[in-house]
């Protein structure tokens, strides 16, 4: 396994990112300690969750589940980086959402509670608030942190400028501010390199890619269906709309010798902000095949040939659509 600082901190994070999202609603609690056993085995050390996964609304189902495999002790707890997140709707209450001081205080400590822990490394806003001064949002995390609760602070689905106005506003309280931002980002959907890339870097946060098999359509599609298995109709859809892309794309990595999956996560990798790809297995065959992509280095031409067929806004802005 590869490690790589996390942006401009010194924490150190492997280049995969275990997603969870599947722990609880599709993948039993015990196959779930089975791919997080797997994963240390493998050195991936970075473990990504949210206090609404499970499918169970108020509940956080997969970090109870987490917590319960920390809790089973052997050094789990310590190898880990535990990333999780507060926005969501945790209940039917007005403060039991979104990112009023109130709410990431009372979201942290539930969090703390199911996870079995002490602290959480890197607490993530799910998404921008608008109606949330970021003094009212720095107070909040700056309390977590001074408790020892909260390590370090991340977004998630932040646009670049949000980045920049927290940042600044963190600046101006001595707060080391936001380290991490996680966005959509893959091969077919690329419009973070507009604003998001470029405000990322500059003030050093590690990109984070989510969805970076854009729903399995990355994942050698065409070749599941026609060795008899069945898209989900969003991938499905998302197949019909694609279609010509998709089929240049298989056929390229065929010619690579690779598999699209390993294919879309080295392209990811290949980007200097990109810290770790988030990936999420539901089983550990799929959990094991993700290493190869770490394996994978694309040269000038492949990087070329797969702009090609899915081609960017262009660069960053204003470049991408001015001068």
């Amino acid at each position: 396994m590869e490690f790589t600082y996390l942006g401009r901190t010194a924490l150190k994070v492997s280049r995969l990112c275990l997603g969870t999202m599947n722990f609880g609603p599709h993948t039993t609690e015990e196959d779930s300690y089975a791919i997080m056993d797997r994963a240390h085995d493998l050195d991936i050390n970075f473990f990504d969750t949210a206090n609404v996964y499970g499918g169970k609304k108020g509940e956080g189902v997969t970090e109870q589940i987490i917590g319960r495999w920390f809790a089973k002790g052997g050094g789990r707890r310590e190898k880990t980086v535990i990333a999780t997140k507060v926005y969501g709707d945790m209940g039917d209450w007005p403060n039991e959402s979104r990112l009023s001081a109130l709410n990431i205080k009372r979201a942290a400590e539930a969090s703390l509670r199911r996870l079995q822990t002490d602290y959480i490394d890197i607490y993530q806003m799910h998404h921008i608030y608008r109606q949330a001064p970021w003094e009212e949002v720095w107070q909040a995390m700056e309390q977590l942190v001074n408790e020892g609760k909260v390590l370090y602070v991340g977004s998630s689905n932040f646009a670049g400028w949000h980045i920049a106005k927290a940042n600044e506003a963190a600046k101006d309280r001595n707060f080391l501010g936001l380290v991490s931002e996680q966005s959509l980002y893959n091969l077919n959907a690329r419009m973070v390199e507009l604003e998001v890339i470029p405000a990322a870097e500059d003030y050093g946060l590690g990109l984070i890619p989510w969805s970076p098999l854009a729903g399995g359509l990355l994942g050698g599609i065409l070749q599941k269906i026609e060795s008899g298995r069945r898209a989900s109709e969003g991938v499905q859809k998302a197949l019909d709309k694609h279609r010509p892309k998709i089929e240049a794309y298989e056929a390229f990595c065929k010619e690579l010798g690779e598999n699209p999956a390993d294919v879309a996560l080295a392209w990811l990798l290949s980007n200097p902000v990109v810290t770790a790809p988030i990936i999420g297995p539901r089983t550990l065959e799929q959990l094991d095949g993700s290493l190869r992509a770490l394996e994978i280095k694309l040269d000038a031409d492949a990087l070329a040939k797969l702009d090609e067929i899915f081609p960017g806004p262009g660069g960053a802005a204003p470049e991408a659509y001015a001068w």
